[in-house]
Order: structure tokens, then C-alpha cells, then sequence
């Protein structure tokens, strides 16, 4: 076949369609794959002979089911200088007072002066924040959790959540003087939790 080159977008699929009608006719012209030319009789001519006939079996992936981790296990090694900031029993924060339950939790996403944060997620303000005027709101947000932040009534005390609460309700150019008591967190808390 002979084409001419031309300058234009009529003669480029003029060639594209002359090229793929030479292909097919030349695909036409093959004898059609006999089976042991087949790729699917080379794959089988390729495995090693299984003398019952029986398929061979393969091992399913993504399947394994989930081991815990080593590292996590309590035996574990762990590095020098390992101070988790949580009690023995792994499931309780260890501070009592607001600025250090602050800079435990609380500043790794709202950053150390509450001035929140945006990137790979949202973390709102609390520096100058209005929403606290009413102590239940953010009690209740401590303990049950609000969009990507997680739940900590399981993980602080009655008298933890106070603190903490108190203490971002009094800092970062909020001045709300009502504190709250270890009892109103009680009250806030979910059933599950008291």
C-alpha cells in the first residue's frame, strides 16, 4: 500500500483507516491458532505435569488473615526512653491538669496555641472561639467526638474532661469564667461510658 503524506487532518485519518484495514486483511489471511499454538496450551505446556489431572491450586492473595503486630504485643520491646502518656492498663490518659491533657491530646491537631489548622484535614480553632460560651458544647464534643475527632469518654475521667475543658475555655483569648464540674461531665457522658 501507498500513501501520500499530506498536511491536514482528512489525510491523517485517511492513513489511520488505510492502516487499520491493512492490518485486518493481513489478520484474515493467518490460519486461525491451533490449540497447541493457543497461549492458553503454551501456559499449560509451561506447568509442571500433575500426574492426577487435578487443577492446580493457587493461593488466594489479600487473604491472609490480619496478626498483630509484634511491636504492639505487651511482652514487646520497647525503644529507650518509652514513656507512653497512657496509664499501665493502655487505655487511660495519665494527666490530671488541662495544659498537660492539652499538650497530650489536644495540640497535635488544634496546635499549641489553638489556632487550628487546615491541610489534610480540617482542625478547627479554638483560640477566640465563641462556641465555647455554652461548657456543654465542648464537654460533649471531649467525650463523644465531632467529624474526624475521636471520642475520649472512654480514655479520661469525669474530672479530666473538666480540666481539659476548663482549661481551653480560659486560654487562647477565651475568658469563660463558668467552670465545669466533674458532675456535668457525668451527665453529658454516655450511658455506655458511666
Amino acid at each position: 500500500m501507498i500513501t501520500r503524506q499530506t498536511h491536514g487532518l482528512a489525510s491523517a485519518s485517511a492513513s489511520a483507516a488505510a492502516l487499520l484495514l491493512c492490518a485486518a486483511s493481513a489478520a484474515a489471511q493467518q490460519p486461525a491458532a491451533s490449540p497447541a499454538t493457543s497461549p492458553s496450551a503454551a501456559a499449560q505446556a509451561d506447568a509442571p505435569s500433575n500426574p492426577n489431572n487435578a487443577p492446580a491450586q493457587r493461593q488466594p492473595t489479600g487473604t491472609n488473615p490480619p496478626r498483630q503486630l509484634q511491636r504492639d504485643a505487651p511482652s514487646a520491646a520497647k525503644p529507650a526512653g518509652y514513656n507512653p502518656s497512657f496509664s499501665p492498663d493502655g487505655q487511660h490518659f495519665v494527666q490530671q491538669d488541662g495544659a498537660k491533657l492539652y499538650q497530650a491530646i489536644c495540640q497535635g491537631c488544634h496546635m499549641p496555641q489553638g489556632q487550628g489548622a487546615k491541610g489534610a484535614g480540617f482542625y478547627p480553632a479554638l483560640a477566640n472561639n465563641a462556641r465555647l460560651a455554652s461548657s456543654a458544647y465542648p464537654t460533649y464534643v471531649v467525650l463523644a467526638g465531632l467529624r474526624g475527632m475521636p471520642p475520649f469518654a472512654g480514655r479520661l475521667s469525669d474530672q479530666q474532661v473538666a480540666e481539659v475543658v476548663n482549661y481551653v475555655r480560659r486560654n487562647f483569648g477565651n475568658d469563660y469564667q463558668d467552670a465545669v464540674t466533674a458532675e456535668a461531665v457525668n451527665g453529658l457522658r454516655p450511658a455506655q461510658e458511666r
